[in-house]
């Protein structure tokens, strides 16, 4: 290695949405010369060596997954499991600390990013090297935001007096399962509130993959509480992908008109109940629009078409598929037949959203996801969320229809203004030049961080 570049450890949480994120920066910084050392459970390696697109420099470091009692065997990312076994998952991730180490003492990075292994800090403060530790957030600045906004602090900041202008309500239902989320335990020893902010209190700095239009005000407002650098390394789009589009589907969408189809996908680890399900579908049969729903079955089913409301399959016959395993979301996303993307919001989801021509529906789940549909919708005005009961959290067919008829029906009012808004955004962050100053300005960060 030369003096010019850098050697980065990767060591991502255990989730695919978490280890393709950390994958697309690592080929944008290998892209620079800089070597990567990328660690990831033994049998993930043939899910992402497809996206490693610098072999060379990017070398994938595997790791053995400890059992623990309580998950299924073999398991070794969330995709393996249910949301519920989140918490073993971590405990088996915890328990790969003596191969992080040993193989840290011989590699001897320059950095490791990390998100959720909170004692990794510690750990390499103890080995009394110089290694810098990088909490790479692959979720927006304003999660955090809103996390240390309702932290209880001996004295009132006064950054706070300059966000009374941006608001994020919770319902009823989000502040409870917030609470629950942050008070439950998370691996053998931390709750998961404990792992995140000893994770981002302890690093040496904090990194987003955000850029300045979109989350500054909130990125200084972590760095004035964390007191830390906080460096956004830019929006770190994917790249387009270099395979074709498989030719049923291709076919399949061909037969439609331009922008008519509305394309689903709500992500591995998003499990609706049988009846929400049925809802979803059955909203998009209301729209009277084709529709391409890629969803996972809920849980005690044993395979999507089981749980398929009555006579509906007969019913959208034709215009209606219903799907229950991967997709290729960025190459469908990119047909022309494609009007509509109900997304849950997941960061990565979003950035590939945001760069083609479809209208956005939300329907998030968990809290990042909650803050990004809020975001988008209220602030951005790029798309619109489906309703929710407040109390119980749940939305309806006729809620379903309404959103997707909001951004699809050409006289809507709404639609105009976030067609606009979105074409805005999408010019903008797909701009020439944009995402490589950004990468550059981050390795020149990160060298300053060495001293």
């Amino acid at each position: 290695m030369s003096d010019q570049t850098l050697h980065i450890a990767m060591y991502p949480w255990f989730a695919m949405g978490h280890l393709t994120a950390f994958l697309h920066i690592s080929n944008k910084l290998a892209e620079r010369g800089n070597k990567i050392s990328f660690f990831l459970p033994l049998k993930t390696r043939s899910k992402l060596q497809h996206y490693n697109l610098h072999p060379r420099l990017i070398t994938f470091i595997p790791l053995s997954v400890p059992h623990v009692d309580g998950l299924p065997l073999g398991t070794e990312t969330t995709a393996d499991i249910d949301l519920s076994l989140g918490s073993l998952l971590a405990t088996a991730m915890d328990l790969t600390r003596p191969q992080i180490e040993q193989s840290l003492i011989e590699l001897k990075p320059d950095f490791v990013f990390f998100d959720l292994s909170y004692w990794l800090p510690a750990m390499l403060r103890g080995l009394a090297t110089n290694i810098k530790s990088i909490y790479y957030s692959v979720i927006n600045p304003a999660t955090i935001w809103f996390g240390l906004r309702n932290l209880v602090l001996p004295r009132k900041n006064q950054l706070d007096e300059a966000y009374r202008s941006f608001s994020i309500k919770l319902q009823t239902h989000e502040v409870r399962a917030y609470d629950a989320m942050m008070n439950m335990k998370y691996g053998s020893e931390v709750t998961f509130s404990k792992r995140l902010m000893t994770s981002r209190s302890d690093c040496d700095a904090i990194c987003f993959q955000s850029c300045r239009e979109l989350a500054e005000p909130f990125s200084n407002y972590i760095e004035i509480r964390m007191n830390k650098p906080v460096i956004l390394a830019g929006p770190v789009m994917p790249d387009p992908p270099s395979s074709q589009l498989e030719e049923k589907w291709a076919r399949w969408l061909g037969g439609f008109e331009p922008r008519t189809v509305i394309f689903c996908a709500l992500g591995s680890e998003y499990i609706l109940t049988k009846q929400q399900l049925q809802q979803l579908l059955l909203g998009f049969e209301l729209t009277g629009f084709p529709f391409f729903a890629a969803l996972k079955p809920p849980t005690g089913v044993e395979s999507i078409e089981s749980a398929l409301p009555e006579g509906f399959e007969e019913r959208v016959k034709g215009k209606g598929v219903v799907y229950g395993s991967w997709v290729q979301q960025p190459l469908i996303l990119k047909h022309p037949s494609v009007g509509c993307f109900v997304t849950h919001c997941g960061s990565g989801s979003l950035n590939e959203a945001l760069l083609n021509e479809c209208q956005l529906v939300f329907l998030p789940n968990i809290l990042d996801q909650i803050i990004n549909a809020r975001m988008m919708s209220g602030e951005l005005k790029v798309g619109v969320e489906v309703e929710k009961g407040d109390e119980d959290g749940l939305f309806t067919k006729e809620g379903v229809c309404k959103a997707v008829k909001a951004v699809m029906d050409e006289n809507s009012e709404v639609g105009k203004e976030v067609k606009i808004n979105h074409a805005k955004w999408r010019e903008f962050l797909s701009s020439k030049g944009l995402e490589s100053s950004y990468i550059d300005d981050f390795v020149q960060k990160l060298h300053k961080l060495l001293g």
